[in-house]
């Protein structure tokens, strides 16, 4: 059983800041990526940022600049600082793990609302 733990979500100003902080526990083993994904209303499902097993980024042309992913492997926990924060970051974000050997699994949080308004 894996489980992934979500926090750092909530209401936040224009221009402000939030981390997020995922969590991976339970019976995981060979993580290989690690990475954020947002959803808004009437949107699809869109990749944020991930980070690799070598600590190797990617980043949405969105939020290049101003978010930063980066993971404790020790801890099978993943980050998302968000800065400069914008009302067209609003959305639920949501961690996923991808890990195995032979075979992958993708492993998902439940989400956490982000809202970026005055």
């Amino acid at each position: 059983q894996v489980q992934l733990a979500e926090s750092g979500g909530g209401l936040v100003q224009p221009g402000g800041s939030l981390r997020l902080s995922c969590a991976a526990s339970g019976s995981i083993s060979g993580i290989k990526v690690m990475a954020w994904y947002r959803q808004a209303p009437g949107k699809e499902r869109e990749l944020v940022a991930s980070i690799t097993s070598s600590r190797s980024t990617n980043y949405a042309d969105s939020v290049k600049g101003r978010f930063t992913i980066s993971r404790d492997n020790a801890k099978n926990t993943v980050y998302l600082q968000m800065n400069s924060l914008k009302p067209e970051d609003t959305a639920v974000y949501y961690c996923k793990v991808t890990s195995g050997w032979q075979i992958y699994y993708d492993y998902w949080g439940q989400g956490t609302q982000v809202t970026v308004s005055s």
